[in-house]
């Protein structure tokens, strides 16, 4: 007879739970408000990792704004180097992040056991890492917790950027544009960070990520301390001392990138022209994902009308299951956890606006082409998203523009647009944000 006591009887109770499509299976990690457990959806045999947090532990460690923020971003993000969120569930005890499953750990664990990578591997690991980074930054997104801890590997090798639960919206930058909230891990803030007088979050981010290529090519970090006074005076002064073994063009970048001063440190642009960085530079972008079966990720409306629970199917009463709503529409329930601040409206004329919109994609899509034709624009449609594009004889000019818009569902009666203006003139831009978030935003 084997006795399970304590946590392992709790483990093993857990073990092939269901929580509607997902049977449950071992646990992938622990934190102080949950767990990450291993899930496979029983209808494809898809693998995924799903976040179990217990509310009240979040309530009780105030930490309800960060929760919601990574919910939020991670419901904006989607490219090949980011962990997806798929579906976000709830009971009244419990909400449940369906992501990613990623099965290569993360990349601290590869380095502490194999030491350092060749300039070759981790180049491409870095490559990779800038590609996610700059993605979110496009979208309004700044991490603020970039390290080896929450960058995972997958079985093919390629990084996945996680855990935004520090992450900063557009609405969280004061009138003088910089963030002022001093967060992150001791030896991966940039030290404007530690000045305390606001900061650049897209200039911090790329410091972070200076600090993972150190470690990637060297095997140890490039500041570190015991004492945390004495930590964060190396990183203020930035004094980094370079391998001798790495090359010239490794060296050069490393510096640039640990700059203490952040009006002089090399920016992410900057950066992807850098010969060392460009070398077999092959960049990932969100079209080049593969498109996902619709019978493989739970739906919205499929999700709202989940009964089941984990409890063990034995122990399931069939006379009044517990209800698992949709975690936003239990969200917007609970004073405690709101995500109305996450959409704000941008200034139309910078390069992307969002305006939140009760009417569905189909129509809001539709409702976006009719009114951009209408305005003599041309319209491209390819994978749910549409570009809006006006030409000059056939040519891309000044005078034109190019604006890509999408749609991302929050909830099954809320939505968001966002539009990007990837090229031309802001006044058109302006015209046709002002035009469609009148028509379709929420009043």
């Amino acid at each position: 007879m084997v006795l399970i006591r304590g946590s392992e009887e709790k483990e093993e109770r857990e073990r092939g739970m269901r929580l509607g499509k997902y049977e449950i299976g071992r646990t992938l990690g622990e934190g102080n408000f949950g767990k990450v457990k291993y899930a496979h959806n029983i209808n494809s045999g898809k693998s995924f990792a799903i976040k179990i947090l217990d509310k009240k532990k979040i309530v009780g460690l105030n930490i309800v704004d960060q929760i919601t923020r990574e919910i939020g971003t991670l419901k904006l993000l989607k490219h090949p180097n980011i962990v997806r969120l798929y579906e976000v569930l709830a009971s009244k005890t419990k909400i449940y992040m369906v992501l990613q499953y990623v099965n290569g750990g993360e990349l601290f664990d590869r380095i502490a056991s194999k030491g350092k990578l060749s300039e070759a591997n981790g180049r491409r690991l870095f490559q990779q890492l800038i590609d996610g980074v700059s993605y979110c930054h496009n979208r309004g997104v700044i991490h603020r917790d970039l390290k080896l801890e929450n960058v995972l590997v997958d079985e093919k090798g390629n990084i996945k950027i996680t855990d935004f639960g520090l992450s900063a919206l557009p609405d969280h930058f004061r009138d003088d544009g910089l963030l002022h909230t001093t967060c992150g891990s001791p030896n991966y803030v940039a030290p404007e960070i530690l000045s305390n007088r606001g900061y650049n979050g897209a200039t911090s981010d790329l410091w972070s990520c200076g600090v993972i290529l150190y470690v990637i090519l060297s095997g140890y970090l490039p500041f570190d301390d015991r004492n945390l006074a004495v930590l964060y005076q190396k990183i203020l002064k930035g004094e980094v001392q370079i391998p001798k073994w790495l090359t010239p063009g490794a060296h050069n970048l490393i510096k640039r990138i640990l700059d203490p001063n952040p009006r002089t440190r090399i920016t992410i642009a900057e950066l992807k022209e850098h010969v060392w960085f460009k070398q077999d530079y092959s960049p990932l972008y969100p079209d080049d994902e593969e498109e996902e079966d619709d019978d493989d990720i739970c739906t919205d409306d499929e999700v709202s009308s989940v009964h089941d629970t984990l409890q063990p199917e034995a122990e399931k009463d069939p006379a009044s299951p517990p209800r698992i709503y949709n975690a936003f529409q239990l969200i917007g329930m609970s004073s405690c956890l709101d995500l109305s601040g996450f959409f704000e409206k941008e200034d139309a004329a910078e390069r992307k606006i969002r305006f939140t919109s009760h009417h569905p994609p189909k129509e809001l899509l539709e409702r976006i082409e009719k009114t951009a034709k209408k305005m003599g624009f041309l319209v491209q449609k390819k994978n749910g998203r549409l570009k809006v594009i006006q030409e000059l004889q056939g040519q891309r000019s000044p005078g034109t523009l190019l604006v890509a818009a999408e749609v991302f569902e929050i909830s099954p009666s809320l939505y968001v647009v966002e539009l990007c203006k990837h090229d031309g003139d802001t006044s058109l831009y302006r015209q046709l944000c002002s035009k469609l978030s009148g028509d379709l935003g929420v009043s």
